[in-house]
């Protein structure tokens, strides 16, 4: 196949697509991409995950059991469901038949918070031998600047000595997900692409163009893999900034909620961001070091950031510290003390526990001899260390058993106000309980019970 038959059966829906790693990123990807018409293969290497999938059960948040069952493939994906043509399994062969692959695997954080890109290395190495001559590359995962040439040119170049933008395509297109959000998906979010060559970029765009409702190309991968970068740096930066607003505001004896609300009121040069436990999730814990270690690599410290991330990391530890405070008032030390958590994932009506500060914070409380237990609808349990701890069912008995309920993640569908009325200490980071009366209820960065100080976020 030639890269000219490629840009063809992109125009005809006829290519096949492959998406490596089927996580929160990938699956929708891949469920997308074939309720365009494609056939597409998806490729794991957790054989429990494709079993499931295979069931017709989605384990992801974003793409519902019927919208799974709409796409998904029979007799071993020759038989293609109502809306597409989506097979996932554990074996790279896969790749054979592919006109396009796309690698959407995870990029965390070493122990000793570095860049870990070895999913992509372990991605390449099952696909690379794989590849057809022709076919569009595209990594999806994000990753420090300069990996996409670097790293993939280079290990295709070596392996099937093809050159990029005459025997095969290479492109960036960083994943912007927003799990459990109502408003933006795949499809409507528009889409950086960066072509390692000018046909690249052409192969990319027109593949991308094919499903999506906007696309953005830009003049290289390194382009695309810093603006991915920058834009949670970003987030992170300007959390960092309002979790420092907080503890400020608090010694003023004012709200930041309610500075932040009148701050909002500004139509131009402002931007709220609000303050919380900490960061979490996939992106803005990781993101913002793998700018700075590779800026560092440059020679170019970049204290700001790393300061931000700082701030962010150590609001856990003040929060034990807020806690002691409140219990102390109440005549209660922490040692022994009830607490209850009021959710424990990284954001508000997910299921999502990766990076999460509630996790953190548990784990304090507990060193702390603090007895710990959290309440969350949408996480059974996690694991801590080798042990399974189970979330309660919140309730009015649950949350008057507490000496003080932290309320961790905001999910919609908890009741604050009878949290309010039940409870006999609540500490909220999230200004959840704004608009609740009554109840003891201290709010992170200021305000003390319902009512006035309560503003919206």
């Amino acid at each position: 196949m030639t890269i000219d038959m490629l840009q063809d059966k992109i125009r005809g829906r006829s290519a096949v697509a492959a998406v490596i790693g089927l996580g929160y990123v990938g699956l929708p990807m891949a469920a997308a991409i074939a309720r365009a018409g494609y056939r597409v293969r998806g490729v794991d290497i957790d054989a429990g995950k494709v079993a499931t999938l295979r069931s017709g059960h989605s384990y992801c948040l974003d793409v519902s059991d019927g919208a799974l069952a709409s796409v998904l493939a029979a007799d071993d994906g020759q038989s293609p469901g109502s809306e597409g043509g989506f097979w996932p399994g554990t074996d790279f062969a896969a790749l054979a038949e592919a006109d396009i692959a796309i690698l959407c695997v995870p990029t965390p954080l070493d122990g000793r918070h570095r860049p870990d890109i070895s999913f992509i290395r372990s991605a390449l190495d099952g696909a690379i031998p794989h590849l057809r001559r022709g076919c569009l590359v595209v990594l999806e995962s994000t990753t420090y600047p300069g990996t996409t040439d670097e790293l993939i040119r280079t290990a295709i170049e070596r392996a099937r000595g093809w050159k990029a933008g005459e025997d095969y395509c290479l492109c960036y297109s960083p994943e912007r997900v927003d799990p459990g959000s109502l408003h933006y998906s795949v499809t409507n979010t528009p889409k950086i692409v960066g072509g390692v060559t000018a046909r690249c970029l052409e192969a990319g765009t027109a593949f991308y163009a094919s499903f999506l409702d906007r696309v953005v190309p830009v003049s290289s991968p390194a382009v695309a893999e810093t603006a991915k970068l920058f834009e949670n740096t970003f987030r992170s930066v300007n959390i960092g900034l309002v979790n420092e607003l907080a503890p400020v505001c608090e010694r003023l004896g004012i709200s930041v909620w309610e500075v932040l609300d009148a701050a909002a009121t500004k139509p131009f040069g402002f931007l709220p961001f609000y303050p919380g436990p900490g960061i979490g999730g996939h992106c803005i814990p990781v993101d913002p070091l793998y700018l700075s270690w590779k800026s560092k690599s440059l020679g170019l410290p970049v204290a700001f950031i790393e300061l931000a991330d700082r701030i962010n990391r150590g609001q856990p530890r003040r929060l034990v510290r807020r806690i002691q405070e409140l219990l102390k008032e109440r005549g209660l030390k922490l040692r022994g003390a009830h607490i209850l958590l009021s959710g424990i994932a990284y954001k508000k009506d997910i299921d999502d526990v990766r990076e999460s500060p509630a996790l953190d914070l548990f784990r304090l409380l507990r060193r702390k001899g603090a007895a710990v237990s959290y309440a969350d609808p949408y996480v059974a349990s996690f694991r801590l260390g080798k042990k399974t701890v189970a979330s309660l069912k919140g309730g009015p008995a649950v949350w008057a058993d507490a000496d003080l309920v932290v309320i961790t993640t905001d999910h919609s569908g908890v009741d604050y106000q009878a949290m309010a009325d039940h409870a006999p200490l609540i500490l909220d980071t999230r200004n959840a309980t704004r608009g609740c009366r009554g109840g003891r209820i201290v709010l992170l960065g200021g305000g003390r019970a319902g009512g006035e100080e309560n503003h919206a976020q």
